[in-house]
């Protein structure tokens, strides 16, 4: 009989075993159980939805800037070079298309490298999955420690269950971090390359990869020596792994940095872009977005080609202005002392910086820098064309379209005339030109007499409403209110209806424009009159779109008729005399801007501000300049003709052709009649009568015959 005893051992043995290895297995459920915990569940994965940058767009389809917390863009990996992704996968991850979350030999050398140097961080084995698991979650937590590692393979091993290899690849590339604050290899590639990701080199790729151990420590933009190194590293791992050729390895290999850029490029129309994040900010509750994460398309109305016209023109002219300051204030001793704080900077370097050589001290632009505005809008909608809040080579936060309050001078008369107009006045109604005292209020509040003057400071005899335009008689305006002609209540009421929200003064002196306006809201009010009397409110988005291109809210033109067609009509044609004859001449004869238009100048008491406003069918335009401390006048001389016109006929030479618009005159309403008058009296000629043309609305034609020549 045989000895059951070794095969009871043996029994016992496969027994314990089992239990061993079921203990083990149980205890480690229990641990992937433990660790699981606030681990992202599968329908995470399968719904990843990362913060994106929003983008501004223009019409004609340029990138203006881009909001963002993280700068993140996404793009899909067929879009993405294929030697970024060889070059990723070269250096991050060799084995990527073959493990499945979890790279075993990796790991284990991994435990060889840091038990035997005696560091538990010596050597890492994070696969590009565990890498995206850190990267998507933050719930798997930054720290470094085992139990971080533990969660990043179990989030691991659930994303390659979730997702393709290609998904995972594009997911890494547009999540990973590249430093500067930009997240995914397209936002990367602009921020220090400025293009698209799609036109990366080899060189450029391998700079990008090396960023990724440690972004901060291999900046191309702050240690250019040591990205060069780490750049040079990710060749040669593509080298050895097959993805390029030994001699494109030295090719590569031996091309410097000239390609990166120190600091990106500053988002185009500035102004105008931190205009539309201000109107977002006021949708994003309505419309439930972030326009910091969401990814949106704004689409705005802003042509990227006019606004680089609009920004040379303004450029050119505040150049000139800053010039003409600079050498009244070297003149004035004692101003120049005062504004310039030459107790404290010294004089020559405040000189230099006036020059242009070097930026003028902060504390002191307020008061010695020229300032400007400029605005163009499609009279036919409203649409914001261009903007210019400030001079272009001092970019500052105030955007004086649409947050400074100037007094506007002279190019207020139209709601003037207007009134006038619409009063059922003919154009060749007759005014004297004589001096008028007006009753002034002063700030605080006590009234004083004012003697206005014509700005040449002549008068004259009876004077037209279109001459009284054409020279910007200054007492032509004033008696137009005084007399009831155009009443200053029934100015106001006009300017208020054509877009002015301002607060307007209804006195004497509105004839004169002293109370403020915004910029934007008088070349709004002037593109009703170039509208046919149908004022079109401005904006600046046509539409938003969410990251899928779905459209979540579109915008259109706000419109309201404010004046007869007859009244606009009548009003655009005594400011094509202006521009043709008149204070707007220089735009012909010097800047060659020979198109159909009408325009104002405008130049405030004081030399403090100079404008020019006009338009023609197709754009609607005007600029501000003067110092923004309205105390600092720009100087005798320095009226709205020299100092802001030159602006306004660039730009509106330049925009009509860069847009190779047709040339269009203003289109003559039914109720326009042009008769012939006698051209001294206005009245209906007599046969020895000196004869002109002149265009009424009908019912306000002359009806009696000149008395002063007789018939022969």
């Amino acid at each position: 009989m045989s000895d059951p005893g070794p095969t009871i051992h043996i029994k016992r043995i496969i027994l314990s075993s089992l239990v061993i290895v079921l203990a083990g297995i149980i205890l480690g459920l229990g641990l992937i159980s433990y660790f699981s915990q606030n681990l992202p569940s599968i329908e995470q994965l399968e719904n990843y939805d990362p913060d994106l940058v929003t983008q501004i767009i223009s019409s004609d389809g340029i990138i203006l800037n881009e909001l963002f917390v993280m700068k993140r863009v996404f793009v899909e990996l067929d879009k993405i070079p294929k030697q970024m992704q060889q070059a990723v996968i070269a250096s991050e991850d060799k084995r990527f298309y073959s493990h499945w979350g979890l790279s075993v030999r990796s790991l284990l050398r991994a435990i060889v490298v840091n038990i035997s140097s005696l560091n538990p961080y010596a050597q890492g084995f994070s696969t590009l999955t565990q890498q995206l698991a850190r990267n998507l979650y933050k719930s798997v937590g930054f720290e470094d420690s085992y139990v971080r590692k533990i969660k990043e393979i179990i989030t691991a091993i659930q994303i390659e269950r979730t997702y393709t290899k290609d998904e995972i690849l594009e997911m890494y590339l547009n999540t990973v971090h590249f430093g500067h604050g930009t997240y995914g290899v397209e936002a990367a590639t602009k921020q220090f390359f400025g293009k698209e990701s799609a036109k990366l080199t080899v060189d450029e790729a391998a700079l990008l990869v090396g960023l990724l151990p440690a972004p901060a420590s291999y900046s191309p933009v702050h240690h250019p020596l040591k990205a060069l190194k780490r750049r040079n590293t990710v060749l040669r791992l593509m080298r050895d792994q097959g993805y390029i050729s030994n001699g494109a390895y030295y090719e590569n290999r031996a091309k410097s940095l000239d390609t990166v850029q120190e600091e990106p490029k500053r988002g185009r129309a500035p102004y105008f872009t931190e205009y539309v994040r201000r109107l977002l900010e006021k949708e994003d509750e309505v419309l439930e977005i972030n326009i910091y994460r969401d990814g949106l398309k704004i689409y705005t109305t802003l042509d990227s080609r006019l606004q680089a016209v609009a920004e040379k023109s303004v450029h050119e002219t505040v150049q000139e202005d800053q010039q003409r300051l600079n050498r009244r204030l070297f003149n004035d001793r004692e101003e120049f002392e005062q504004l310039a704080y030459l107790t404290i900077y010294p004089e020559d370097t405040v000189k230099m910086m006036l020059a242009g050589e070097g930026q003028l001290y902060k504390d002191l632009r307020d008061k010695l820098l020229v300032q400007s505005a400029f605005i163009a809008l499609d009279p036919k909608t409203g649409a914001i064309l261009a903007m210019v809040g400030g001079r272009p080579d001092y970019h500052d936060q105030y955007n004086r379209s649409v947050q400074a309050r100037r007094q506007p001078g002279s190019v207020f008369k139209p709601f003037v005339y207007t009134t006038a107009l619409d009063n059922g006045y003919p154009v060749t109604e007759q005014l004297l030109n004589q001096p008028v005292v007006l009753n002034v209020q002063n700030t605080d509040g006590t009234w004083v007499k004012w003697k206005p003057q014509n700005y040449d400071g002549g008068t004259g005899g009876l004077t037209t409403f279109r001459e009284g335009l054409r020279k910007s008689l200054n007492l032509i305006s004033v008696r137009m209110v005084q007399q009831d002609i155009a009443p200053a209540e029934q100015v106001k009421r006009t300017a208020h209806r054509m877009g002015i929200t301002t607060v307007i003064r209804a006195v004497d002196a509105i004839a004169l424009g002293t109370s403020e306006v915004y910029p934007i809201e008088i070349v709004g009010a002037y593109s009703a009159l170039a509208n046919k009397g149908v004022y079109s409110k401005p904006f600046a988005i046509t539409r938003i779109e969410d990251r899928y291109g779905n459209v979540l809210k579109e915008y259109f033109p706000q419109q309201k008729e404010v004046l007869s067609e007859e009244t606009a009509y009548l009003m655009t044609s005594l400011m094509q005399t202006v521009m043709d004859r008149g204070t707007g001449g220089s735009a012909r004869w010097k800047y060659n801007f020979n198109r159909p238009a009408a325009g104002k100048t405008g130049t405030t008491q004081g030399w403090s501000d100079a404008w020019f406003v006009g338009f023609t069918p197709q754009i609607a335009a005007g600029g501000w300049f003067g110092v923004d401390d309205f105390r600092v006048p720009l100087g005798p001389g320095q009226d709205g003709t020299k100092a802001a016109l030159p602006a306004w006929a660039r730009f509106m030479r330049d925009a009509h052709d860069t847009l190779d618009y047709n040339v269009e005159k203003f289109p003559v309403p039914e109720g326009i009649l042009k008769k012939e008058i006698c051209s001294v009296t206005k009245k209906l000629p007599q046969n020895s009568c000196p004869l002109e043309k002149e265009i009424f609305k009908k019912g306000t034609e002359p009806a009696r015959t000149c008395k002063v020549h007789r018939s022969s």
